[in-house]
């Protein structure tokens, strides 16, 4: 029915697949949706911090398992959801978290490390939601793509990186359009973009 929206399940009864998940906000994320429940898929492309941060998980009595993957490739984040529903048999949540960085230039940032950002920071987010919706049309589910402050502002020297969260908005906040008439899936973006300091 219009305006109607599936309840969220608890934390404690979900699956949530994480990417970018063995460091920084990823890493955070699935250690906080451990401790309340929540079954986790942690995904990165650093397969020996991703076996550690599994090895704590279930060793504080957590459910977890991890899946290495480049999110840049559309067929190895599918993995990542053929591992979740292997594993646990249900997709809840996805967050889009991988992301890299350049500082430098826009005239002096090589053009194939341009690229490489858009494929991991834009092309990835595109990949994660495509996988995601397919696995949530019938049971429902929600997306989150993970936000920054360069999203709304241009930052010198990270001006490729602000290119690149700006598409995501811009894909994200179009995504959701036709989703508004779908009780089944939510993709959020503004309600929880967050402002993090994280160090070297």
């Amino acid at each position: 029915m219009p305006g109607h929206r599936n309840k969220l399940k608890k934390l404690s009864e979900q699956t949530i697949v994480i990417t970018g998940a063995s460091s920084g906000i990823g890493l955070s994320t699935a250690r906080l949706a451990a401790r309340q429940g929540a079954k986790v898929v942690l995904s990165s492309r650093n397969e020996a911090d991703l076996r550690r941060v599994t090895t704590e998980i279930t060793s504080a009595g957590g459910r977890a398992t991890f899946v290495v993957a480049d999110v840049a490739n559309p067929d190895e984040v599918d993995a990542i959801a053929t591992a979740a529903l292997r594993e646990f048999g249900s997709i809840n949540t996805w967050v889009n978290n991988a992301g890299v960085s350049i500082f430098g230039k826009l005239d002096e940032v090589p053009l194939e490390d341009k690229r490489r950002l858009f494929d991991v920071n834009f092309w990835g987010v595109v990949h994660g939601c495509r996988t995601a919706l397919r696995h949530m049309r019938q049971g429902g589910g929600v997306i989150i793509n993970i936000g920054s402050i360069v999203s709304d502002v241009a930052v010198p020297l990270q001006g490729i990186y602000s290119a690149s969260k700006h598409a995501v908005m811009g894909y994200t906040d179009t995504l959701r359009s036709p989703h508004e008439d779908d009780a089944n899936t939510r993709t959020s973006w503004r309600g929880l973009q967050t402002y993090v300091s994280t160090p070297e």
